[in-house]
């Protein structure tokens, strides 16, 4: 696995007509739902443990308006370093937001809409956008923990409670899927349904009880997505970047060798993904493994070493330990984990995505962090406006995975991204479709109109 290539693409086909989408959602209606969608596409399933990750899953998309900023145009991180308006909110807020304002019209006024879903083991996650000259603007975003993979770890079975939790948000996702008119989308499961064994069922459940047809993704297509999403946050000098996820069911973490990017920046840097590892844990399974709620220092460091033992058994390049040597070689990470440490060091009141995402901190910072998290009660990380009851017992499980990782690789400076799959994924169907290409075309094209004088 370590050492893979990771290739930019996976391409992804259209949606369905508005008229099919619309009678999908009254169909599910009629079963007592909360809207479902149709789809000309039948699902690809890649195999658990080797599929290409790249198979076709077209859907639309809808709900009410909640117009939210741009996000960084690939090929450029000008937009995320200066004003960080890639519009993925904290997920407390993603329904709020979405409830309280009214209903938007069809969205195909404003210009073609994008979506992108993400399943993941403990979050589901919605992002709608419109492409714009730089980057994307979100109109829309769901985000619910519905512990897709709890107990799966132990049992190796999504539990029938877990499976109704996800298809209610699923459902719920397909109301804003079918209002719309979205023309391209793409909606992935990952790890929590790579390693069910009833995984198959389950997405052939949700494609009979919502009507939403769900792709599930190998380990290496989550890790590009990751960069893809997370890409413009990097340091315009550094010489590499040890990026990570901390998910719910698996960890991603990646080694971008630019030192020979040549000035490339934004999406364009997925070129450089020198080698990549996957674990298979994460806040979740590490979390019903050791305990998440009472934690103890000895439990603590007992949640490192396991995370630790996975690790090890991986490589992310033989020089990579020379080139951090260098200190121009930073992390960036993209989690829960990582997001919530970043609100506890600012001293958040109320939790914040435009002052997290994009936020630098010293190693120290991060030691101090943790530790802080580490010493705090249970039912003082319930209250903290950064954490609260959805993940009070999973983030020190988080927090054990990134010392694991900070032990075997220390860089001086970590850089939190509140953004990811959902980013990358957008990133990637509006990239393929050529959107900022054809701007940039246009653009060239009535320069030169103007310079000839026609």
């Amino acid at each position: 696995m370590a050492g893979s290539a990771v290739t930019a693409g996976g391409a992804m086909t259209g949606v369905p007509g508005q008229q099919e989408v619309q009678g999908a959602a009254r169909q599910a209606g009629s079963r007592g739902g909360a809207g479902s969608q149709g789809s000309t596409q039948g699902r690809q399933r890649p195999s658990r443990q080797a599929s290409s990750g790249h198979s076709k899953s077209g859907q639309p998309v809808s709900d009410h308006s909640n117009s939210r900023q741009a996000s960084p145009e690939p090929g450029s991180a000008a937009d995320a370093d200066g004003r960080h308006r890639n519009g993925h909110a904290d997920h407390r807020r993603d329904e709020r937001a979405a409830t309280h304002r009214p209903r938007a019209q069809a969205g195909r006024a404003g210009g073609p809409l994008y979506a992108a879903l993400d399943l993941g083991t403990n979050n589901c996650r919605l992002l709608i956008a419109r492409p714009e000259e730089r980057g994307f603007r979100v109109v829309d975003a769901f985000s619910r923990i519905v512990r897709l993979g709890e107990g799966v770890g132990a049992h190796l079975r999504l539990s029938e409670a877990a499976m109704d939790r996800a298809v209610d948000a699923l459902a719920q996702c397909h109301r804003k899927l079918a209002d719309r008119g979205v023309v391209r989308a793409r909606l992935i499961a990952t790890e929590a349904c790579r390693a069910a064994e009833n995984g198959d069922q389950f997405i052939d459940r949700v494609k009979d009880e919502t009507g939403l047809a769900l792709e599930v993704v190998n380990r290496e297509t989550e890790a590009r997505l990751a960069v893809a999403g997370c890409a413009s946050l990097v340091d315009h000098d550094a010489d590499g970047v040890i990026l990570f996820d901390i998910g719910g069911g698996s960890s991603e973490i990646v080694w971008l060798d630019l030192r020979n990017r040549c000035g490339a920046r934004g999406y364009a840097l997925t070129r450089f993904i020198r080698s990549w590892i996957s674990l298979p844990v994460g806040v979740v399974n590490l979390a019903e493994r050791h305990g998440g709620v009472h934690v103890t220092p000895e439990i603590f460091e007992a949640m490192v070493e396991d995370a630790a033992n996975h690790l090890s058994e991986f490589s992310l390049a033989n020089n990579l330990t020379e080139a951090i040597a260098t200190g121009r070689v930073h992390m960036l990470g993209t989690s829960g984990t990582v997001t919530t440490l970043a609100g506890v060091h600012l001293g958040l009141k109320r939790y914040d995505r435009r002052r997290v995402d994009g936020t630098w901190l010293e190693d120290g910072d991060v030691s101090l962090m943790i530790d802080q998290l580490r010493d705090m009660p249970y039912e003082a990380r319930v209250e903290n406006p950064c954490i609260g009851a959805d993940r009070a017992d999973l983030v020190l499980a988080g927090c054990a995975i990134l010392e694991a990782i900070r032990r075997r690789w220390s860089c001086s400076r970590l850089r939190v991204a509140d953004r990811g799959l959902r980013e990358g994924i957008l990133t990637e169907l509006m990239a393929a479709d050529g959107v900022w290409s054809h701007r940039r075309s246009g653009q060239r094209h009535h320069r030169s109109r103007q310079r000839s004088g026609s």
